[in-house]
């Protein structure tokens, strides 16, 4: 495989309330997804089938028992929290105390930044359509993934893989990837330790909160390579890696390079192809270590004895990356493949000669360039707390407030995305993936669609005692090429059932 495989993204936002630090953040959050459905969605709302779901599944080869999990990993149960699936095929939800956007199923890294921008205007529309509700204050949100008072909110990414690669084998060739790779894909963050208490500058948001090499948590002792086994997919034939270390990007080539190298490790991991022994000596150590040197100086305790640098240990990465296409395609290899990996190897360049010199491109370098600017003007310490506002700042999705929109508008911050493109992925699903059906399903036919998930679509039909499922257990299915012309030939959604199933 290429950087080309099923892959999305699931963003939890940071939310407050304007004049009022004490409010609920579930009912704010809620009031974000209802407002936005309200205004957005036709018909009847579908509702979110946990059927299927199982979070408790460990790829070690167990299920945790139930009674031991903390409510927080419990995500099949039905809270009553609002939740809504879209017409572009994602998912728009309230995680607890935050209100989340997961995108539906795509096949490419440009299509993760389409939609995961896409994510951005939905959540930024929800919010502007709750402070038109009169009485409701303005709710303000934030892409980020901490509020530097302890908590950490998640950026997760998922990629399905083959289920035959040994699970040991992912988790040893993956943990070095993923401890060196947040000097591309870090969001910057002012503040060390997870209450920010520590002066000073980091490159991940996240790196604080991780406190073991694997495991199957998510918000407690957070793991470096998450057990969770839920492929939502055929099991015997998948696994979907969920990775929940990642930052949350508002720059899009952070975005475009972080799910495409990773795409790239998997399939050489997948292939066998790494023979090289890169693993670290204490990986949740350098993790935090990496995250807390923005010169980009420090290094790393490899466990064969020697000591690298974090862009070292990615140069080692891509090295091997640039054999594996190589050897595998040659000069036939596809244009985003390409240009992943000449990305890679640009950005490391340039992080070791001068990191600025990415100040257009990743997201710690421009927040770290903006907020060195007003240490500079105005003569700021690391404590200062309007460096925490800055950094705060830089995070609201709000185009007239958020620091990274205002950069993009003033040619500071390079995208890879059409607005066009972006606009219309927030209505409308990608089309080489099964959220092409679900999505068409919920267009076309919202008020027959009871329920769905990532792998099932289940009708309401008037001829028809009984709910009826389709399940879509095979993730490139159901694409416009395969269901398009069925659903332009069928005038309803018993119809489509019959011609599906008959």
């Amino acid at each position: 495989m290429t950087v080309r495989r099923v892959m999305g993204t699931e963003i939890e936002y940071g939310i407050s309330v304007t004049g009022n630090p004490h409010a609920n953040p579930m009912t704010a959050s809620s009031q974000v997804v209802n407002a936005y459905a309200a205004t957005s969605l036709r018909h009847r709302r579908a509702r979110w089938d946990f059927e299927e779901e199982s979070p408790l599944r460990d790829a070690r080869g167990y299920d945790m028992n139930r009674a031991v999990a903390d409510p927080s990993q419990l995500t099949d149960e039905e809270l009553g929290l609002a939740n809504v699936i879209l017409t572009n095929g994602g998912r728009l939800y309230v995680d607890h105390a935050h209100p989340e956007f997961s995108t539906p199923e795509v096949t490419s890294p440009l299509d993760i930044v389409r939609w995961d921008k896409a994510g951005e205007r939905i959540m930024r529309a929800g919010a502007e359509a709750a402070r038109r509700i009169p009485g409701n204050p303005e709710l303000v949100l934030y892409k980020n993934n901490t509020d530097n008072k302890g908590a950490s909110y998640g950026a997760h990414e998922n990629y399905l893989m083959r289920r035959e690669t040994p699970f040991p084998t992912i988790v040893r060739d993956l943990i070095p990837f993923f401890v060196s790779r947040q000097v591309i894909t870090g969001a910057g963050r002012v503040g060390i330790g997870q209450d920010g208490r520590i002066h000073g500058f980091q490159i991940s948001q996240r790196a604080d909160f991780f406190e073991v090499e694997v495991g199957l948590e998510t918000t407690l002792k957070r793991p470096i390579i998450n057990t969770r086994d839920e492929p939502h997919a055929e099991p015997e034939k998948y696994r979907r890696l969920h990775v929940i270390l990642g930052d949350a990007n508002l720059a899009e080539i952070s975005t475009y390079l972080k799910v495409g190298m990773t795409s790239l490790v998997l399939a050489m991991i997948e292939d066998g192809f790494i023979q090289r022994d890169l693993r670290i000596e204490r990986p949740v150590a350098e993790l935090r270590a990496v995250s807390h040197d923005p010169t980009l100086t420090h290094t790393i305790e490899m466990l064969d004895g020697r000591t690298v640098t974090a862009i070292q240990l990615q140069a080692e990465y891509l090295e091997l990356a640039q054999k594996y296409v190589q050897e595998r395609w040659g000069t036939d290899v596809d244009d985003q493949t390409a240009d992943v990996l000449a990305r890679w190897e640009s950005t490391l360049d340039r992080l070791e000669r001068d990191p600025m010199a990415c100040a257009d491109e990743l997201d710690w370098v421009a927040k770290l360039k903006l907020l060195q600017s007003y240490r500079d003007r105005d003569g700021l310490d690391w404590d200062d707390a309007k460096l925490h506002l800055i950094d705060l700042q830089y995070a609201d999705v709000r185009p007239e407030k958020g620091l990274y929109h205002r950069l993009v508008a003033a040619g500071r911050m390079k995208t890879l995305i059409d607005d066009d493109l972006v606009a219309s992925a927030v209505a409308h699903p990608p089309e080489d993936t099964r959220a092409y059906f679900r999505g068409e399903c919920l267009h076309r036919f919202a008020e027959s669609v009871a329920a769905a998930s990532w792998d099932s679509v289940i009708f309401d039909l008037p001829d028809h005692d009984s709910l009826q499922r389709v399940a879509m257990s095979e993730p490139l299915r159901g694409t416009k090429a395969t269901v398009g012309p069925l659903m332009e030939s069928v005038r309803s959604a018993s119809e489509l059932f019959e011609r599906l199933t008959h």
